[in-house]
């Protein structure tokens, strides 16, 4: 009975001596900011807290015009003003592209988790060696993780630069194609009028237009390419210029004003389109459409990489004329931060994807991306 005992001490102080050896274990759910700042031990953490703004001293904050992608500075409230509530988080290099303010301003707002160290920032409280990010579940906007990140884009995750992009060409090469007549079919759901559904919108004027005006008559609709044919020297023919990730409808007199040009600021007022300009070598659409129409131009350029008997379409930074190059780069990076994913954008995109092609414009569901490859 005595041995018994002695056997029954000894394993209990030997299990008690291994649980000190074992790395701490914590709860599944995230620490709250508030949680973190009073914790502040080096500890390897997750905390959720929304996206306030850029530390960028030990008191100061902004909130607009960012430096860098170098800093986060979260809250437990999206409205949080006083810096004692918020924690400063440090973006390793990697995740710059995706997670830093200069380059993805719409972050600002959104609820994230992020994983990492809490150590003291900026002289502040915070968490540095972060190891991992991501919007929280249900925080919204165009970049909220779903069931394309887990599957569709689940090998493009955590690359950037000439290797995010080439592993979304890999991704969205795999498509169905279209006739240029079985375009006009699609374009009539893909931008059905969500307030009519006879009708189609215009992607530059915005008008609500029958889908049986279809045509090459005056105040018709036609079939806009986005990247302009001449742009590559494709035409009409099965490919780039049947593929409906750029295609668009839009009023004829508007689509003969842009032509082939360019996407630039200034010029004159188009006729039958508020709020577009355009001179001798560049077109500017409204503000509502901008990103629509960077995100079109991202996902050509990414699309068509010189196979399938097509050339290379690239993106610069100049007004180009009839030339395989797009621009201009710097506008359209700028329109796609101003002007991000809208809900009628967002819907074209599954259309596309589940009706017509099986393949996904990456910049509508991740516009930060674009920064990723070409900032």
């Amino acid at each position: 009975m005595t041995l018994g005992i002695r056997r029954t001490t000894v394993l209990i102080i030997v299990a008690f001596v291994a649980s000190l050896t074992q790395p701490p274990t914590y709860a599944a759910t995230p620490l709250t900011v508030a949680s973190a700042i009073a914790s502040q031990n080096g500890t390897s953490q997750t905390v959720r807290g929304y996206v306030v703004g850029q530390p960028t001293a030990t008191s100061t904050v902004v909130t607009s015009d960012y430096p860098n992608d170098y800093a986060l500075a979260i809250a437990d409230t999206a409205g949080e003003t006083s810096t004692s509530r918020m924690l400063y988080v440090q973006i390793p290099s990697v995740f710059r592209a995706q997670w830093g303010l200069r380059t993805n301003p719409s972050l600002r707002g959104k609820q994230i988790d992020v994983t990492g160290a809490l150590t003291a920032y900026f002289s502040h409280p915070g968490m540095t060696g972060t190891t991992a990010f991501a919007l929280a579940a249900g925080s919204g906007g165009g970049a909220t993780p779903g069931p394309w990140d887990s599957t569709y884009y689940a090998s493009a995750l955590g690359k950037s630069g000439a290797a995010l992009r080439a592993e979304l060409h890999a991704i969205i090469k795999i498509q169905s194609k279209l006739s240029y007549d079985q375009v006009w079919t699609a374009l009539k759901s893909t931008d059905q009028d969500p307030s009519n559904t006879a009708n189609v919108i215009e992607l530059y004027s915005g008008r609500s237009i029958s889908k049986t005006l279809n045509g090459g008559d005056p105040d018709d609709w036609n079939r806009e390419h986005v990247w302009a044919q001449s742009h590559g020297s494709f035409g009409t023919a099965t490919g780039p210029g049947t593929d409906l990730h750029h295609l668009r409808p839009e009023d004829v007199t508007v689509n003969s004003t842009r032509g082939n040009k360019d996407f630039d600021l200034g010029g004159t007022a188009v006729s039958q389109c508020s709020d577009c300009w355009t001179d001798s070598d560049s077109f500017e659409p409204r503000d509502s459409v901008k990103g629509d129409v960077a995100r079109m131009l991202f996902y050509m350029a990414i699309r068509y990489e010189g196979e399938d008997g097509w050339p290379n379409l690239e993106l610069n930074n100049s007004v180009n004329g009839s030339t395989p190059w797009h621009g201009k780069l710097s506008i359209l990076l700028q329109w796609n931060a101003e002007d991000p994913p809208s809900s009628f954008e967002q819907r074209r995109n599954d259309v596309i994807y589940e009706s017509y092609q099986h393949n996904r414009n990456p910049f509508i569901d991740h516009p930060e991306w674009a920064g990723a490859i070409w900032s």
